[in-house]
């Protein structure tokens, strides 16, 4: 019976990993997400993995040579109990599959819960605390900070927020 199982690959060699296992036959899978990228003054959008260094593949090990997937260029090696490998419990990758956008991509929802307060980690107000307002869409959040005796409202990109706890 075919299930699916979790195989490390080595650091950024996730796709690598992906089209190496897909030549071979295997059905594999790569969930990714939009993540905002800054560098030397740009800011960009790039496709991340939502698991870095983790990649899914489907096999029957009691049919296939499942061994071979170790010897596959990107991959370090399954994820095992014991000596066999570890099946990902059933419906997690549907699921994952399931909430992937019209361009493959799944969306990440903010990890902030709304008066929580958060810390700005990046960008002119760094170290800045406030308390999370909202999502203003899928790259950027809402925050109230206390800038010069009242309450402000200000819009950060997600990845420059951080708990403050």
């Amino acid at each position: 019976m075919k299930r699916w199982y979790v195989a490390e690959t080595h650091p950024r060699a996730e796709a690598k990993a992906l089209w190496h296992l897909k030549r071979q036959g295997y059905t594999a899978y790569l969930p990714r997400y939009r993540k905002l990228r800054r560098h030397a003054r740009r800011t960009d959008v790039v496709q991340a993995p939502l698991f870095p260094r983790y990649i899914f593949v489907e096999m029957d090990i009691a049919r296939i040579a499942w061994h071979a997937v170790r010897s596959t260029i990107g991959i370090v090696r399954l994820v095992c109990h014991g000596e066999r490998p570890a099946p990902v419990p059933d419906g997690v990758v549907d699921d994952i599959r399931t909430r992937e956008d019209a361009h493959g991509f799944v969306p990440i929802e903010p990890r902030f819960s709304r008066g929580q307060a958060v810390r700005i980690v990046a960008g002119a107000l760094t170290d800045q605390i406030g308390l999370f307002e909202c999502a203003s869409d899928d790259r950027r959040v809402v925050l109230l900070l206390e800038l010069l005796g009242r309450r402000v409202e200000v819009a950060v990109p997600i990845d420059a927020v951080a708990s403050a706890a």
